[in-house]
């Protein structure tokens, strides 16, 4: 038995010790905006916020869960969230957009963490968030947007 804090509410779960948290979150609880990429935490797909601490979920067995989980569906409501989604739209990053719930998550951990970092630090905070598309520039561009860097055109 698993008992855990999503979003804010808790869930008595009957799942397996060793079931990774994605799963749980994804099959178990019915939420799919955090999404699978590699299954061995190399792409940041699956990022969740772990006592707002950003934890990559595929390879995080439930059971060493005792904090409070937040996904990117918690990002509306937070307030930091709201700035870095908006920022996102603001920049137009997203193409296919199956990795961007990660990136959010990321980011948002970041800019909680240090709300104003330098251009290295988002570099260097985003390097473990793979994006097919290839947007990092516009990742890097709305982060910065949120940490008051905007450069002008």
């Amino acid at each position: 038995m698993a008992s855990l804090t999503i979003n804010g509410r808790q869930y008595e779960l009957e799942v397996p010790d060793n079931m990774p948290l994605l799963w749980v979150i994804r099959d178990v609880v019915g939420m799919r905006g955090t999404k699978f990429g590699c299954g061995i935490a190399q792409c940041g797909a699956c990022t969740v916020h772990i006592d707002g601490v950003a934890t990559r979920s595929c390879v995080t067995p439930v059971s060493a869960v005792t904090g409070e989980v937040q996904t990117i569906e918690a990002m509306a409501d937070d307030s930091v969230g709201k700035k870095v989604q908006q920022a996102w739209l603001d920049v137009g990053v997203a193409q296919c957009g199956y990795c961007q719930g990660g990136q959010i998550m990321n980011a948002t951990g970041l800019l909680k963490n240090n709300p104003e970092p330098s251009t290295q630090e988002i570099i260097d905070a985003m390097a473990g968030n793979l994006c097919r598309c290839g947007t990092y520039n516009r990742i890097l561009a709305a982060i910065e947007r949120v940490a008051g860097k905007e450069v002008s055109s």
